[in-house]
C-alpha cells in the first residue's frame, strides 16, 4: 500500500528517512502492545521513540497511516522469513508444513507484533466506520495458499478439494493460533503449529 504522503512520482526516501520510519513503527508496535490501540497516541509513541510528535507527523499523515505502515511492515517481515524457509523445501506437503511452522517460528520471537496487529485489526476503521482489515483485505493470502494447494493437486500429493475453502480455513486457523497465544503466552506455540500442520496435511492428502 502507498502512503498518502507519497504522491506518485516522488523521489525514493533516503536511508535516514527509512531508518526513522522504521524506528517509529517499532515504537508504535511496542506502545500498542503495552497500552492498547486507544491509548497509543502519537505523543506516547514519540516519547517511546525519543523523538518529538512533530517528527512522526513529518513522516506520517496521522495515526491511521502509521497503523497501516505497522501492518505492512510486520507482514512483509513475516513473508520474507517464510518465503526463505519455503524455498529450501520441495513438494506440496512440505511446503504446507513449512508455511505453518515457519510462520510460528518467526512470530514466536515477535509477540509484541502479534499483540499490536490484534489491536489494530480490532480497532482501526475506515472513514466510513468499517473495519480497515479483515477477510476483505486477505485476498493476497488466500490466492497464495490456493496456488500451493493447486500445486499439490496437480502433483497428485493432495486430494481434490475446494482450494478457496481450504485457504480461508487455514488462514483462519493460523489467526486463531496466534490470537490464542497472544492471550495465553504460556501456551506452546510450536506444539500448536505442529498439530495444525498435521491436521491440514491429513485434510489435504488422499
Amino acid at each position: 500500500m502507498r502512503s498518502e504522503n507519497e504522491p506518485v512520482g516522488q523521489k525514493p526516501r533516503s536511508f535516514i528517512e527509512e531508518a526513522r520510519r522504521a524506528q517509529i513503527v517499532a515504537s508504535a508496535v511496542e506502545v500498542i502492545a503495552e497500552v492498547g490501540f486507544a491509548q497509543a497516541s502519537l505523543a506516547r509513541i514519540a516519547k517511546h521513540a525519543g523523538i518529538s510528535k512533530g517528527v512522526i507527523s513529518y513522516h506520517f499523515a496521522g495515526k491511521d497511516e502509521l497503523m497501516e505502515e505497522v501492518v505492512t511492515r510486520v507482514y512483509k517481515q513475516a513473508a520474507e522469513h517464510v518465503i526463505a524457509e519455503m524455498q529450501q523445501v520441495e513438494g506440496a506437503r512440505e511446503l504446507l508444513r513449512t508455511y505453518v511452522l515457519a510462520n510460528a517460528a518467526h512470530m514466536r520471537e515477535q509477540r509484541s507484533q502479534i499483540m499490536a496487529l490484534g489491536e489494530i485489526f480490532n480497532n482501526l476503521r475506515t472513514a466510513e466506520g468499517k473495519p480497515r482489515y479483515g477477510v476483505h483485505t486477505s485476498e493476497e493470502i488466500y490466492q497464495a495458499l490456493e496456488n500451493a494447494f493447486r500445486l499439490g493437486q496437480r502433483a497428485g500429493e493432495f486430494r481434490d478439494f475446494d482450494v478457496r475453502v481450504m485457504a480461508v480455513t487455514l488462514s483462519a486457523a493460523m489467526d486463531s493460533m496466534f490470537g490464542y497465544w497472544a492471550a495465553y503466552p504460556q501456551h506452546d506455540l510450536e506444539a500448536h503449529a505442529r498439530e495444525l500442520a498435521d491436521l491440514f496435511e491429513r485434510a489435504c492428502t488422499r
